[in-house]
């Protein structure tokens, strides 16, 4: 099994699902490329726990203003209309239930929903920081991963082994195969590589991909 899609065509596949005007959070990282993506006609607004509401995409190389930062300290421009705010009230929004989505990366996701994206272990970072908010103050939690680790474990899995972000919070993973839900507790194949044979597919996932109704062909374009 060779054929795989990449970072940013995953990206690009979890951006056509994103409403017009939703509010928005990207995890820090390999997420933040789905602010590329947006379907013509639609505009997410895009909130960083470090207090920006309504920014826009990276500047040019050579024209960042360095006070004005993501939470993963990258550099950003700023929309019509954008607001700052205290990190308390940021918090707040998150916490209160005002996002409509958070997309995050992922170490593990379980079949009941358990997402673990922020310690690998004892040498892991110390805390698991602001997603712990985000999975369950969020409507709506998708998470954008390679389907296998490095060492093509699975990172689909039965249950989770790392320290868990939160609990039964993921609805959909964005995968380098496949689009998968997680309906009453199950995987929930929902599209595949159209070459990508159901078997082929099932062997590198931890636990059973549920089949109901037709599995749609995951076609993306070269990004």
């Amino acid at each position: 099994m060779t054929e795989k899609l990449t970072n940013a065509q995953i990206a690009w596949r979890a951006a056509q699902d994103i409403a017009d005007g939703a509010y928005v959070n990207l995890g820090i990282g390999f997420p933040e490329m789905v602010a590329k993506f947006q379907p013509p006609g639609r505009q997410a607004v895009f909130h960083t726990e470090n207090g920006v509401l309504n920014f826009g995409e990276s500047p040019p190389e050579g024209e960042e203003d360095w006070d004005l930062i993501n939470a993963g300290k990258k550099a950003i421009t700023l929309k019509p209309g954008a607001a700052f705010f205290h990190h308390a009230d940021s918090f707040a929004m998150v916490r209160g239930g005002h996002l409509d989505v958070a997309i995050l990366g992922a170490y593990e996701v379980a079949e009941n929903g358990d997402l673990a994206n922020w310690s690998t272990g004892p040498k892991g970072v110390p805390a698991v920081g602001g997603a712990m908010d985000l999975v369950h103050g969020a409507k709506r939690v998708a998470v954008i991963t390679d389907h296998v680790t490095k060492d093509g474990r699975p990172k689909l899995v039965k249950r989770c082994g790392l320290p868990l972000t939160g609990v039964g919070c993921v609805t959909r993973v964005y995968t380098s195969l496949a689009v998968v839900d997680i309906e009453s507790q199950r995987f929930v194949l929902r599209e595949k590589l159209p070459k990508l044979s159901l078997d082929v597919l099932q062997a590198v996932t931890g636990a059973e991909l549920l089949v109901d109704g037709t599995i749609g062909d995951l076609i993306v374009p070269e990004v």
